[in-house]
């Protein structure tokens, strides 16, 4: 499978994730300098968070296609965030990291790399990072009821391999089948574009229901996904006398690049199209400090 099934699973480590140093300017602006995970903040989604799958957290759109999954969980890399808040209802998020987590050379599971995640990467070119939001009804003493709305892109500035292309030892550019390639067909830089939409569309009490939607596009050349959607529902308290327990139900579907399904007709072997996941999750309050999922 594409999405990994656990927004927690990781190898067996004593490991830094984040560390960071943040400048407050009053309640307009924030810098953040250090160890950075973009999946924090960008493409996020409170709804979609309460499931377990991680492609409702850092997308396929992102994990699949950026180097070495990019700086999220459980790799983070060195880099600069600002955040912009102009007024109550719009932020600017822009950003700037170390372009692969796993450190430079490495040719095994990122995680082996940088098994303790002290690497500190700054190989792998820069990934750039902006992202628009628009909030309404966000205070709890709002009449309305709340919604995100969320347009965001990346860039990364290092060479990304062709899904469908190599070379052979002349240079001449011949399928990836082709049992003569030597090296890489390389393109300069990869970028995406995506879209959030997280809102409430009913609350009585302490009970509510919420929807989300996100999406992304990312060039089919140079990336294993191409088209990225999910989307589902979360449900506050509909067990009477349960009200903090959340019900969520998440579906996701990632569109194989059609160069990569090229790439598994050249070969003869079977042709990927698409991944869809599903989920259903229900997550009760035992205690303050004790959910059970």
């Amino acid at each position: 499978s594409i999405a990994d099934p656990s927004n927690i699973d990781a190898l067996p480590t004593t490991r830094l994730y984040t560390a960071w140093f943040q400048q407050d300017f009053n309640s307009v602006a924030s810098l953040r300098i250090g160890q950075l995970a973009a999946d924090d903040e960008f493409f996020t989604s409170d709804t979609a968070g309460g499931l377990l799958n991680g492609t409702f957290g850092w997308g396929n759109n992102l994990a699949a296609n950026m180097t070495d999954g990019g700086p999220a969980y459980p790799l983070a890399t060195p880099g600069v965030r600002l955040k912009v808040t102009p007024g109550d209802n719009l932020t600017f998020l822009g950003a700037v990291f170390a372009g692969d987590p796993a450190g430079a050379n490495c040719n095994d599971d990122p995680q082996k790399c940088d098994r303790h995640g002290v690497t500190f990467s700054t190989s792998g070119g820069s990934l750039w990072m902006g992202e628009a939001q628009y909030a309404v009804n966000q205070g709890k003493d709002a009449m309305g009821l709340a919604g995100v709305y969320k347009v965001g892109g990346w860039y990364a500035t290092t060479d990304f391999a062709d899904q469908r292309y190599g070379l052979n030892v002349s240079g001449a550019v011949v399928p990836l089948s082709d049992p003569n390639v030597t090296d890489p067909l390389n393109h300069s830089g990869n970028w995406g574009i995506y879209g959030v939409a997280d809102q409430t569309v009913w609350r009585g009490g302490a009970r509510s229901v919420s929807l989300f939607l996100r999406g992304g596009y990312s060039p089919p050349d140079r990336n294993l996904i191409t088209w990225y959607f999910d989307g589902g529902a979360g449900f506050k308290g509909i067990v009477p006398g349960r009200a903090d327990d959340t019900l969520a139900f998440g579906v996701s579907y990632a569109k194989i690049s059609g160069d990569a399904a090229a790439a598994d007709r050249d070969a003869g072997n079977a042709v990927r199209d698409h991944e869809i996941v599903f989920e259903l999750d229900y997550a009760a309050q035992i205690a303050p400090w004790w959910v059970v999922q």
